[in-house]
């Protein structure tokens, strides 16, 4: 695959990401609060947000254009968002899913905070729904140093 940009996506360019989604049909949306990045060619070619929770972050939006899908570039787009996260980085996914993100280091064995565990249960009220977490080391103040 060709070097693509992946980078965070700056506030006011928002709306580009929430554009992509709907360019594709995708009923997915950016969170307001989380913090966006994006994969580019010329354009978003694919998206994430980040979103903070109790203990981390909360990975919603996972999107790759179709164009680009089979090349890994969503393995390389959440673990370069994951890289700059302390603690957790936990997702809801079907568990058609499950090796998808095992490939990346997510597991089930993993405790969601409250907000995730309570949104989980009512997911799954319509449809099958997993949870995965990634633990990310937290770092100390003498790594700074």
């Amino acid at each position: 695959m060709p070097e693509l940009l992946i980078e965070p996506l700056a506030e006011p360019l928002w709306p580009l990401l929430n554009k992509f989604y709907r360019s594709h049909n995708s009923p997915m949306k950016a969170l307001k609060g989380g913090r966006l990045w994006v994969a580019r060619d010329s354009e978003i070619i694919a998206g994430l947000c980040l979103t903070p929770v109790v203990g981390g972050q909360w990975l919603t939006g996972v999107f790759v254009d179709p164009a680009y899908r089979g090349q890994g570039l969503a393995g390389r787009l959440i673990l370069q968002a994951a890289a700059e996260v302390e603690g957790t980085v936990w997702l809801l996914c079907h568990p058609d899913l499950e090796a998808v993100y095992q490939r990346m280091g997510f597991s089930q064995e993993t405790v969601l905070p409250q907000s995730l565990s309570e949104r989980l249960v009512r997911y799954k009220r319509n449809k099958p729904m997993i949870a995965m977490g990634l633990e990310r080391l937290v770092r100390s103040t003498s790594d700074n140093v």
